[in-house]
């Protein structure tokens, strides 16, 4: 696919993870020292993260999680940090055995992190392994979002999607590919989309999980399918779009409010995987605790809730209304996203769709609630931009 050259030494540094006991210490000491909020006055999550759950899930992570096994487990994979535009910006590479592999970057949202993308990552770079095919080999490039993670917080404005989108483009070009694709859901659908319409010289093709269809005026007459978009998207923006509109607006005093507390951290994330998974009633039926709290605690250790927060209040002038892309794109609608599009307004908003899939089940989070349904949508979906 490409024969990438080597960056110059010292551009590109090796990075592990290492995070110190007395860190993991104070998280516990912390939890343990929880104040909790009286009990939700309904018998639902209409209130938002009930009381009982919330306890659950916060014993687990002061009394049974393991953050030395997560911590094992990203450091498995090869890690580095590399300045580009005044920023140190944390990235997995992991390059496949197959000369041919196509190189993509996967991009995640919040409050995803490069934690989604890890159980793509060994399906993606050798698919033999996984029951696929050598011709679907990718080199896989998984960045963590300025002010996520491990990548370093921004301390001036500015950094908009266009922003980070250009340095994707500079990341590729570091590493030393000519020809690559990207994927994203969420915020990195979002920054996936503004690459799709810059078109930088190397990007053949995106694929989305999240697609930004909206037509820019809804349309007086609906089909059952415009309808149900519309009616998903009155619940994102409303009952579901609290921590949308504090962090769009007011992300630091949101970030105040977590900084000091890892329950609050905790609850703050639980919430999001509660309403927009595709479960039977509760987060825990589509994720496992471990999951959620591998999220959360990366959130955490980071310290990360007001500089992640700030990608609303940078970019809150962008609507579900997206670009239209003249590039090949691909998509895969869950069923369960917030909002799910039609399929109408999507072909009308990527002229050049080369496939569109529609998973039997998953959700807003589909990396991490159905990582063998999205690798195969990837497979498939990028396959007409190999050649």
């Amino acid at each position: 696919m490409t024969a990438p050259t080597p960056p110059p030494p010292n551009l590109i540094r090796p990075f592990t993870v290492s995070i110190s006991d007395s860190e993991i210490d104070d998280l516990r000491q912390r939890l343990a020292r929880t104040r909790w909020p009286d009990p939700e006055s309904v018998g639902d999550w209409s209130q938002g993260v009930r009381v009982k759950n919330a306890r659950s899930l916060i014993g687990y992570w002061e009394r049974g999680y393991d953050w030395r096994r997560f911590e094992s487990e990203l450091n498995r994979f090869p890690q580095f940090l590399t300045e580009i535009d005044g920023l140190d910006i944390h990235f997995i590479h992991v390059r496949s055995k197959n000369p041919n592999a196509m190189p993509l970057i996967l991009t995640h949202g919040w409050p995803g992190s490069i934690v989604e993308f890890l159980k793509l990552i060994g399906p993606l770079t050798d698919p033999v392994s996984f029951g696929g095919a050598a011709a679907d080999s990718f080199d896989v490039v998984v960045p963590s979002l300025p002010g996520f993670g491990f990548s370093q917080k921004p301390t001036e404005t500015g950094w908009t999607v266009s922003r980070i989108a250009s340095a994707w483009v500079e990341l590729m070009k570091r590493l030393g590919y000519t020809r690559w694709a990207a994927q994203g859901g969420d915020w990195g659908a979002v920054v996936t989309t503004a690459l799709g319409a810059m078109q930088p010289e190397g990007l053949v093709g995106v694929h989305l999980n999240t697609q930004y269809a909206f037509p820019a005026q809804i349309p007086d007459t609906l089909s059952p399918e415009q309808r149900y978009a519309v009616e998903t998207l009155a619940l994102y923006t409303g009952d579901l779009g609290g921590s949308n509109h504090l962090q769009g607006t007011k992300p630091q005093t949101v970030g105040f409010a977590l900084a000091d507390s890892p329950a609050g951290q905790a609850a703050w994330i639980y919430e999001k995987f509660q309403s927009k998974t595709d479960n039977l009633g509760l987060a825990e039926d589509a994720l496992s605790m471990d999951d959620m709290l591998d999220a959360i605690s990366l959130y955490w250790f980071t310290n990360s809730a007001a500089s992640s927060g700030r990608i609303y209040w940078e970019n809150r002038s962008a609507t579900l209304a997206g670009p239209k892309l003249t590039l090949p794109v691909a998509v895969t609608v869950f069923p369960r996203d917030i909002p799910r599009l039609p399929r109408s307004w999507i072909e009308d908003t990527y002229s050049n769709l080369i496939h569109y899939g529609e998973a039997d089940m998953g959700g807003h989070f589909a990396a991490l609630e159905q990582p063998e349904i999205l690798v195969r949508e990837i497979r498939t979906g990028l396959r007409a931009v190999r050649s």
